[in-house]
């Protein structure tokens, strides 16, 4: 399978830095946001989110892990229960990040995770890559770039060392 590259390191951290700003901005600062990283690559999106939010605001911005694994109507859920009462999200305002924003069955998990652990101010969605193809109508609000793919072409994002963004045909 050919592999392109398609967002190099240095692209990656700068579209970090601009979606960091745009949360900032929208946000009026960094005071009331809660961070969740969707696992595997969102929470590490995530991380590299709130730095740049703590660089860009002055303060440490704690990014916390959510399990959507319950939420999920496309794979099992095993049976296992949502992690009830870990996080206090009322009246805060919730960004969710994600690596790669597909079909939307991720991002709508999220959604539901998020809501049961309380009624939060906003909940607001930042994706590194926005690839279409939508089964639901979930939209992002931060978008780090559009890559138009074709339904059976994969997205990779690579977190561990140095962020890169590849495309497998």
């Amino acid at each position: 399978m050919p592999r392109t590259l398609i967002m190099s390191p240095a692209r990656v951290r700068r579209t970090v830095t601009r979606l960091a700003y745009e949360v900032i901005e929208r946000n009026c600062g960094g005071a009331n946001l809660m961070v969740f990283g969707i696992p595997e690559r969102g929470l590490a999106m995530a991380a590299m989110i709130a730095e740049a939010l703590g660089k860009i605001d002055g303060q440490s911005i704690t990014v916390h892990k959510i399990d959507i694994t319950p939420f999920r109507d496309d794979i099992s859920a095993n049976g296992g229960a949502p992690d009830a009462g870990r996080f206090d999200v009322a009246d805060r305002d919730v960004l969710l990040v994600d690596d790669v924003l597909f079909t939307g069955r991720t991002a709508r998990a999220a959604l539901d995770a998020v809501l049961h652990h309380g009624r939060p101010r906003s909940i607001q969605l930042a994706v590194l890559i926005d690839r279409g193809h939508r089964e639901y109508p979930i939209q992002p609000d931060f978008v780090g770039r559009v890559i138009p793919t074709k339904y059976g072409e994969r997205v990779e994002v690579e977190t561990d060392g140095e962020p890169a963004v590849y495309l497998t045909e």
